[in-house]
């Protein structure tokens, strides 16, 4: 047999293999145990598991070895159920267990979740007496973190008889993706302390860790290690997770400089740079890289393209999404991988597309409860309650478990139609199924805010994370007032508070006003001895910045340990807003200086500070800058600044050939400022050479009608006055008139 040995490496086809194959039955020789279990081997390595498994059922009493490698054939080909079932039919034939089957079959249990199975296994493993060999320990530990069982997982590595690095990483890694980060941190201080040599799997959960705690410094204290002990050269995830790593700090300057200098640019490190994209509402990025890369002959994967569908998603781009949706039927991408179905009836029920949408969630035979829950909502939307509320019960008819999103949208959709009687039915689904608390944070992420508020106050206990998911989602949807009465409420009661707890009062006194109230929650901050938190301080600085107490805002500035371009992008805001521009410039420089990349808020607010300090030049220096140094693509926002700045100054031919240069259409904020602009300097002449551009003009802001209806007042003509009137009517635009808001008592 040793002589055929050679040949079943040389067997690369499935075609060579079966000749090879027919050769031994020939000889005789596929009698012998070793020469089949080669034969069901190397049929397994080519994906026929079929004909292994064939090979296999012509022996009446295999042996331990033939059955574990007739169960690996199945893991190898992701048949872990199969690899299971497998493994319990050994068991019935009575045959000897060995060491080297355990690891297979626990790893096929952490494949499907099966915790059940896997403490099974352990007790066989226990009765076999193999709970002593490392590589079963091992597999013991990966099983139970895979399987969420973390209390188990830290059992079996504290009764280890040798903690190596492998399972160090292992449990590290477990914590880290079952969402408890910080212990994981701490396992990993432990593992440094005891000298255990650290590997590139341990700095990688490390970085994971970092991420999502938004440890900035301890994050880029991992990169330079990476970098100084030269960990993982060869290690594609490891530098992916780094990428990935500064994309959840936001520091996507450094996540670009990585991604672009250091790492081996594989699809994996490509999607990790887009999905940072992505996550921090970069959508246009994500769609320059996107192309980049197809550019560079990297081809994607569905999570790829399932982040590249999200950004077309947000933008309501149906036609950039609907080519992206060409490419994936194109190259046979697997739609129900990774959530990328999901996405695309997100994408088509985001820009209005509700059947195209419906046709996609109709062509899976299992449909995943988010595809359920985007089209439910789709339909709420769009005020298409009936159709909402008839997925609905066809979920409930087909048995799928309700979760809270389902559950917003459809009570969303009983108030749009007045359907009492089945709001009052979905009422009691959500407070027998338990959900109240995980509802309320679900409802207000989809903007049904009285449907939260009715549920919130009905809940007999709510945790401090529902109290701050309801503040936070009060004032994010404009009702910082209550979000406030809730932090009182909290307050007076005596309720837990945390971080968020406070910078979700601070957001809100922000959007009041309220420096009175933001300035007693700063004190109570302080006398709560919350840690140096870097989010509390920016919000701080945003709130005395636009409440006008620059001197303040700069002293907690100033105090900041770290300091994140959000921070930078608020003082600089604040000089910018209160008219003290040449601080806001040189604050701008000196961020720059230090090396930090500002992003297209920071720009924002440089430019308006020039454009409202009449800084002409400056402002066309630092708009030609953010393209040139930094790659930032400018916004509607940011060319309706330069437009603005040229108008104020009277330059409106320059102004309009900007307009006509624009790689975007002009909205009605860019069109807004040129009209401004013949308003100030009084050129109706230039007005009515941009007459046919304005009346073309599809807009739904009443601002800019408004303002179009005043000049055209002013320069007496009536006529275009009268259209501009008629048309606001017609799109149900009404003029919104001037208002201000001032403290007159103190709030706290």
């Amino acid at each position: 047999m040793t002589l055929y040995m050679p040949l079943f490496k040389a067997c690369t086809t499935l075609r060579s293999l079966t000749v090879l194959h027919g050769h031994l039955i020939v000889t005789g020789l596929q009698k012998d145990p070793l020469a089949s279990t080669k034969l069901i081997e190397s049929y397994s390595q080519m994906g026929s598991v079929r004909s292994a498994r064939l090979i296999f059922d012509t022996f009446s009493s295999p042996d331990s070895f033939m059955w574990g490698v007739l169960i690996k054939c199945h893991l190898w080909n992701g048949l872990f159920q199969e690899a299971i079932f497998v493994y319990q039919k050994m068991l019935e034939s009575l045959a000897e267990l060995n060491e080297f089957i355990f690891p297979s079959v626990l790893r096929a249990c952490s494949a499907v979740k099966d915790l059940k199975m896997g403490i099974k296994v352990h007790n066989r493993i226990v009765k076999s007496g193999f709970e002593g060999d490392p590589v079963v320990e091992t597999s013991l530990l990966s099983m139970y973190g895979e399987t969420g069982c973390l209390c188990n997982a830290r059992k079996v590595f504290d009764e280890m008889s040798n903690n190596d690095v492998v399972s160090w990483s292992s449990l590290i890694s477990n914590y880290v993706q079952n969402g408890q980060a910080n212990e994981g941190l701490v396992i990993f201080r432990k593992m440094v302390k005891e000298d255990v040599v650290i590997d590139s799997v341990s700095i990688l959960s490390f970085a994971e860790a970092c991420g999502e705690l938004g440890l900035w410094r301890l994050g880029k204290s991992a990169h330079g290690y990476v970098v100084r002990r030269n960990i993982g050269n060869d290690h594609e995830a490891l530098w992916s997770s780094l990428v990935t790593m500064y994309g959840k700090f936001g520091d996507l300057y450094s996540a670009e400089n990585f991604f672009f200098g250091d790492v081996y640019q594989s699809v994996t490190s490509w999607t990790s740079l887009i999905s940072s994209y992505n996550q921090n509402g970069y959508y246009l990025e994500v769609l320059r890289t996107f192309f980049e890369m197809l550019w560079c002959k990297v081809e994607s994967n569905s999570v790829t393209l399932m982040n590249v569908v999200c950004s077309c998603a947000r933008l309501r781009w149906l036609r950039e999404g609907k080519s992206i949706h060409g490419y994936i039927v194109r190259n046979n991408v697997d739609l129900d991988r990774d959530f990328l179905r999901s996405s695309l009836i997100d994408l088509y029920a985001n820009c209005g597309r509700l059947g195209y949408a419906h046709k996609i969630f109709d062509t899976t035979q299992e449909k995943h409860i988010v595809s359920w829950n985007i089209l439910i909502s789709g339909y709420a939307r769009e005020h298409m309650a009936e159709e909402a509320l008839s997925l609905f019960v066809e979920m409930l008819i087909q048995g799928i478990s309700l979760d809270s999103f389902a559950l917003a949208s459809a009570l969303s959709a009983c108030g749009l139609i007045e359907h009492s009687k089945m709001g009052s039915q979905i009422h009691c689904l959500i407070i027998k199924t338990s959900l109240p608390n995980e509802f309320v944070e679900n409802a207000l992420k989809c903007g049904f805010i009285n449907s939260a508020i009715r549920i919130f106050h009905d809940a007999q206990q709510v945790g401090v994370v529902t109290w701050n998911s309801m503040m936070c989602g009060l004032s994010q949807n404009g009702y910082s007032k209550e979000a406030l009465d809730l932090f009182d409420e909290m307050y007076a009661k005596h309720f837990d508070m945390d971080e968020v707890t406070f910078l979700s009062a601070i957001q809100a006194c922000s959007n009041l006003g309220f420096i009175d109230k933001g300035r007693w929650i700063h004190h109570k901050v302080i006398t709560f001895s919350v840690r140096n938190d870097m989010y509390i301080d920016t919000a701080l600085v945003n709130m005395y910045a636009r409440c006008g107490d620059l001197q303040m805002a700069r002293r907690v500035f100033d105090s900041m340990i770290e300091l994140s371009i959000v921070s930078w992008s608020s003082m600089i805001g604040g000089y910018a807003i209160h008219g003290h521009i040449d601080e806001s410039i040189s604050l701008f420089n000196r961020m720059v200086e230090l090396g930090i990349k500002p992003n297209d808020i920071t720009f924002m607010n440089i430019l308006s500070a020039c454009s409202h300090a009449g800084y002409v030049e400056k402002g066309k220096f630092y708009f030609d800058s953010m393209i040139r140094d930094f790659g930032i693509t400018p916004n509607s926002e940011h060319y309706a600044c330069l437009v603005d700045l040229l108008s104020r100054v009277g330059d409106l031919n320059g102004a309009y050939d900007i307009i006509n240069s624009m790689p975007i259409p002009p909205d009605a904020s860019i069109w807004g400022a040129l009209v401004n602009g013949c308003r100030i300097h009084q050129r109706m002449d230039f007005f009515s050479r941009i007459k046919m551009d304005l009346l073309n003009m599809d807009a739904d802001d009443s601002g800019y009608y408004t303002l179009l209806s005043n000049v055209y007042a002013e320069g007496g003509k009536w006529n275009e006055f009268k259209m501009v009137k008629s048309k606001m009517r017609r799109l149900g635009l009404e003029k919104v008139h001037g208002c201000s808001m001032i403290q007159i008592e103190s709030n706290s």
